[in-house]
């Protein structure tokens, strides 16, 4: 029985590591189950889980918006390029 809850009890670390697998790649049965467990009894890893999901909302929706605009009519000066590059070779 032991065995059995260490087998399907999460520490925290590796809760918040599936949390973002199950976003990027998805879970196998089995570690679905193990966070479904964790985040039944764990408040933080429940908040943790929420605003994650909501940062990839905002960072999805913030990409789309940033593809939508047309930056070409944006330009640099060459005399701004020289100093980016002055800056960027002393560091």
């Amino acid at each position: 029985m032991w065995r059995l809850m260490n087998f399907l009890m999460l520490s925290c670390k590796r809760a918040s590591e599936l949390i973002e697998k199950k976003v990027l790649f998805g879970l196998n049965p089995v570690q679905s189950i193990q966070l479904k467990l964790h985040t039944t009894m764990c408040w933080a890893c429940t908040t943790y889980q929420k605003q994650s999901g909501k940062l990839d909302e905002s960072l999805e929706i913030f990409i789309q918006t940033r593809q939508d605009i047309n930056t070409s009519h944006i330009s640099v000066s060459k005399e701004l390029k020289k100093k980016i590059i002055q800056r960027l070779e002393n560091n």
